[in-house]
């Protein structure tokens, strides 16, 4: 059992809505939520991703979710607590950014629709200016790539667990020549 991960997502009205509609439901200790690290399994599963979502929280209280995407271990496992990625210049909205300004909450969510296997990731982010720590930047910049790092993201991993593969379809998803 993913305990972590439980402790943070199994709230009171979770397992009240179990109760009520026939949910599974995990016995949960209360003691304070430890970060749990990575397992070599799913750091594995992380950098074959080319592609992710990105949840923060609004000022407002409303999600935010984003598409993250680029070429197999553009997101880097940099020790099994933590994650990074070079953002590189998109729309200019920075909605994701000036999320994290104020909560550094974030829900990372992986799929692999060839062997139908899904990974949710909970952490906290945080922005930093490549200028800042050119060793890190170097770290995350991705060879042959012709885009200017504007920022980089690091993400502390507190918890992750695995979803069933119950209804995911499977597409067969062909790299481009």
């Amino acid at each position: 059992m993913n305990t972590a991960f439980y402790q943070l997502t199994f709230t009171p009205s979770v397992l009240a809505a179990q109760a009520q509609y026939g949910g599974r439901s995990a016995t949960l200790a209360t003691a304070k939520v430890k970060p749990m690290p990575l397992s070599p399994e799913a750091a594995a599963f992380i950098v074959e991703r080319d592609s992710f979502y990105l949840a923060t929280t609004s000022e407002t209280g409303w999600p935010y979710i984003q598409h993250r995407g680029g070429p197999p271990e553009f997101l880097r496992v940099l020790d099994f607590h933590t994650l990074g990625f070079a953002d590189f210049g998109g729309n200019r909205q920075l909605i994701t950014v000036g999320n994290l300004a104020n909560n550094d909450r974030v829900a990372l969510f992986f799929m692999d629709y060839n062997r139908r296997e899904r990974m949710k990731l909970l952490g906290h982010a945080r922005v930093l200016d490549p200028d800042e720590d050119h060793a890190l930047a170097a770290r995350l910049a991705l060879p042959g790539y012709r885009a200017r790092i504007e920022r980089l993201f690091v993400i502390d991993v507190i918890a992750f667990d695995w979803n069933c593969p119950q209804h995911i379809t499977p597409r067969i998803i062909s790299s481009p020549p």
